[in-house]
C-alpha cells in the first residue's frame, strides 16, 4: 500500500509494533482472573475482520447468483466440498495439531521447541499437500462420476488439485500465527482472503461464466499462500538446523494428534459432501443451490464468534487445560460472551430471512428462506456447545474427540437423509438443527465426566432468556404472515440487542474501548465495566 513504512506489511504495520514471544507467553490467563475482556478483545478483532468478510461475501454471493443462478451456486458448493474433502485427507490434521503444539511450546517459553515444531510443520505440509494433489488429480474421473453421475466435470475436479496443494501450505503458515496468538495478524489474513475471494471470483466468473468457478478457487488458494507467508515471516522464528531424527520425532507427534483431527475434520467434510450429493440425487443441482445459499447466510454472522473461539479461545484454553476449575470457568465465560453476541444476530436473521435471501441472492432463491430459519436454530446450539468441545482438544483427549466427531457427523448425514425424505428441501435445515441438539447433549455429558463441568448461573440465565425469544421469532415466521412476523421479530430483536450490548459493556473496562465507542456508550448512557 502507498504510504506504508519501509519494511511494513500490506497493512502498513511495522515489525517493531509486533509482540514478542515473552509477551505471547504472558497472555495466558492467571488463575481466578476473569477473561471476559480477553474474549471480547479477540472477538472484536476476529469479528471486525469477519464483518468485513461478511460484507464482501454478500457482494460476491449477490453477483455470482445473478451471473450463475441457483445451478451455478450449487456447483460452487459441490466443488468446494470436493476440494475440502481432499484437502482434509492430505492435510493430516496438522494445522490443528500444529496450533496445539505451538501453543504448548509458547506456554513453556522454549523458543527452540517452537522453531523445531514450525520447521517440521512446514515440511510435512508441503509433502502431504503435494501427495493429496496428485491423488485428487489421479482419481478425478471416478470422483466426477460419484458426484455428478457422469465424467463431464473430471477436468475441473483435476484442477482442484492445485487448491489442495496451495491451501495445505497456507494453513500450515496460519497455524503458526494462530498458535502464537497473534490475533490481529490472523484477522488480517481473514480480511485479505475475503478480498481475494471477492475480486477473483467475480472477475473470473464474469469472464468465463460457469467454466470460471474452479479457476477462481485456484487463484484464491494461491494468493492465500502469499498472505500467510508474509505474516508467518513476521513472527520471527529462528532458523534452526533440525536433524532427521528430530524431524521424525516432531512429525510423529504432529501426525499422531493430527490424524485424530484429520479424521474428525474428514468426517465433517465427508458429511458435507454426502449431504450435497443427497440433495443432488434426491432432488436437483438447483436445490443444492438453495441449500448452499441458506448455508452461506446462516454462517456469515455466527462465523466470527466461532472463528474467535478457534483463533484465541483454543490456545488460551490449552494453556490451562490441566487445571479443571480454570478450564471450566473459561468455557462458561466464552459461552456467555458467545450468547450475548450471537443472540441478536440470530433473532435478526430469523426476522428477515425471506428479505435477506432476496437481497443477498435473488427472488429465484426464495425457497432458501425456510432452510435458513432451521439453520439459525442449529447455529445457536453450536455457539453453546462449541466451547465445551474445545475442552477435548485442549486436553488432547484423542479418542473422545475422535468418536464424538465421527458419531455426530454420521448422525448428521442420517438425520438429513431422513428429514429430506420426510420434509423435502426444508429437511436439510431440520437435520442440521437435530444434529446440534444431539451434539449438545452428548458433549455436555462427556465434559461433565471429564472435568466436572457445569454451567454457571449466568450462563443458564442467558440461555433462559434467549432460547424462548428465538423460539417465538422462529414460530412467528411459520404461523404469521410475512409482515406480522417481521413486526414481532423487530419488537423482540431491538430490545434484545440493547440488552446484549449493555451486558457486554459491563464485562469490559471502559478505558479499553475505542474513542468512538466510548462516546456512543456515553450517549446511550450505558454502564461499562471497570475491570
Amino acid at each position: 500500500m502507498s504510504g506504508a513504512a519501509p519494511g511494513s506489511g500490506p497493512c502498513g504495520e511495522t515489525a517493531a509494533e509486533l509482540p514478542s514471544l515473552e509477551e505471547a507467553v504472558d497472555t495466558i490467563p492467571e488463575a481466578g482472573k476473569k477473561s471476559h475482556g480477553e474474549i471480547l478483545k479477540s472477538s472484536a478483532l476476529i469479528g471486525g475482520s469477519a464483518g468485513l468478510s461478511m460484507l464482501l461475501g454478500l457482494v460476491r454471493n449477490k453477483v455470482l447468483a445473478l451471473i450463475l443462478g441457483q445451478h451455478g451456486i450449487g456447483l460452487i458448493g459441490m466443488y468446494s466440498s470436493i476440494a475440502e474433502l481432499a484437502r482434509g485427507i492430505a492435510g493430516l490434521g496438522i494445522k490443528s495439531s500444529g496450533v496445539r503444539q505451538i501453543a504448548e511450546a509458547v506456554g513453556s517459553g522454549d523458543t527452540m521447541r517452537i522453531a523445531r515444531t514450525v520447521t517440521t510443520l512446514r515440511r510435512v505440509a508441503f509433502y502431504s499437500g503435494a501427495l493429496g494433489a496428485v491423488l485428487l488429480a489421479a482419481f478425478a474421473r471416478p470422483i466426477a462420476h460419484a458426484s455428478f453421475g457422469d465424467y463431464e466435470r473430471a477436468g475441473a475436479i483435476a484442477l482442484l488439485a492445485l487448491v489442495v496443494f496451495f491451501t495445505d501450505i497456507s494453513e500450515a503458515q496460519a497455524a503458526l500465527v494462530q498458535g502464537m496468538r497473534r490475533i490481529a495478524d490472523l484477522a488480517r489474513l481473514s480480511i485479505f482472503g475475503a478480498i481475494y475471494g471477492t475480486i477473483f471470483s467475480i472477475a473470473i466468473v464474469c469472464w468465463l461464466k460457469e467454466r470460471g468457478i474452479v479457476p477462481s478457487l485456484v487463484c484464491v488458494a494461491f494468493m492465500s499462500i502469499v498472505t500467510s507467508w508474509w505474516y508467518a515471516k513476521k513472527v520471527g522464528i529462528k532458523s534452526v538446523a533440525v536433524s532427521l531424527s528430530q524431524v521424525w520425532e516432531e512429525a510423529s507427534s504432529l501426525v499422531k494428534l493430527g490424524v485424530i483431527f484429520m479424521t474428525s475434520a474428514l468426517s465433517m467434510q465427508a458429511a458435507t459432501y454426502l449431504i450435497r450429493r443427497i440433495i443432488i440425487r434426491e432432488m436437483s443441482i438447483d436445490d443444492a443451490g438453495y441449500y448452499q445459499a441458506a448455508w452461506a447466510l446462516s454462517g456469515m454472522y455466527i462465523s466470527f464468534i466461532l472463528n474467535a473461539m478457534a483463533a484465541d479461545f483454543y490456545p488460551r484454553l490449552t494453556g490451562v487445560a490441566q487445571r479443571n476449575p480454570e478450564c471450566n470457568r473459561l468455557v462458561n465465560e466464552q459461552a456467555e460472551v458467545g450468547l450475548l453476541m450471537a443472540g441478536p444476530g440470530i433473532l435478526g436473521t430469523l426476522t428477515f430471512a425471506p428479505l435477506a435471501i432476496v437481497v443477498c441472492y435473488s427472488s429465484e432463491f426464495a425457497p432458501s428462506a425456510g432452510i435458513l430459519r432451521w439453520l439459525c436454530l442449529g447455529m445457536l446450539m453450536r455457539v453453546i456447545s462449541w466451547p465445551m468441545a474445545f475442552i477435548l482438544l485442549a486436553k488432547g483427549e484423542r479418542k473422545l474427540y475422535f468418536w464424538s466427531e465421527i458419531l455426530s457427523n454420521s448422525a448428521y448425514v442420517a438425520l438429513v437423509w431422513a428429514a429430506v425424505k420426510a420434509f423435502g428441501l426444508a429437511g436439510t435445515g431440520i437435520g442440521f438443527f437435530g444434529l446440534n441438539v444431539c451434539y449438545y447433549v452428548g458433549i455436555y455429558i462427556i465434559t461433565r465426566r471429564l472435568t466436572g463441568f457445569r454451567w454457571s448461573r449466568e450462563s443458564l440465565r442467558l440461555m433462559g432468556i434467549f432460547a424462548p425469544l428465538v423460539a417465538v421469532v422462529f414460530a412467528a415466521g411459520y404461523f404469521l404472515t410475512t409482515w406480522w412476523a417481521a413486526v414481532v421479530g423487530l419488537l423482540i430483536t431491538i430490545p434484545a440487542s440493547f440488552y446484549s450490548l449493555k451486558m457486554l459493556c459491563r464485562l469490559v473496562p471502559f478505558e479499553r474501548l475505542p474513542g468512538p465507542a466510548q462516546k456512543l456508550l456515553r450517549l446511550l448512557k450505558f454502564n461499562v465495566g471497570t475491570g
